[in-house]
């Protein structure tokens, strides 16, 4: 088996291609092995099917019923639950933030207070997410936590 590794620019996304006879037991292990390295999920957009690595999203929300994924500058449906997120991206570095969004914090940019005890996050791609009321004490104790590790 050959092995070619090409170098793209800072803008491209990064990208794995695997070119093979059959999608036999030897592929499906090294693409079990890659998506390990960091993880992803699936998600749709339109008829085609994606495999988001987890450190592309910035947030994950629900909304009537359907869930989405966001990146820098796209957004994925999924058949996943917002508490099914919640135990795959516990130990890497995301926190549900209200009822109906779970928040990568390494997108945030900055935070502030915002009216009746909650708070504003600007994300590194420019968007505005807010931490409910609810939520804050335990943002707080997550930041904490990761400040003193």
């Amino acid at each position: 088996m050959e092995i070619k590794v090409r170098k793209i620019g800072g803008q491209e996304q990064e990208y794995i291609e695997i070119g093979c006879h059959a999608e036999d037991a030897r592929v499906k292990s090294i693409v079990r092995f890659v998506k390990g390295l960091d993880g992803s999920v699936s998600g749709s957009k339109g008829e085609h099917i994606y495999e988001i690595p987890v450190v592309d999203i910035f947030y994950i929300e629900s909304v009537d019923d359907h869930t989405f994924i966001y990146t820098y500058k796209d957004s994925f449906e999924t058949n996943l639950k917002l508490y099914e997120f919640e135990e795959i991206l516990k130990e890497k570095g995301y926190l549900r933030i209200s009822k109906s969004v779970i928040l990568n914090l390494m997108k945030v940019d900055s935070i502030k207070p915002a009216l009746n005890g909650r708070f504003l996050c600007k994300l590194t791609n420019g968007e505005d997410v807010i931490i409910s009321r609810k939520y804050v004490a335990e943002f707080r104790e997550f930041i904490s936590r990761r400040a003193g590790a």
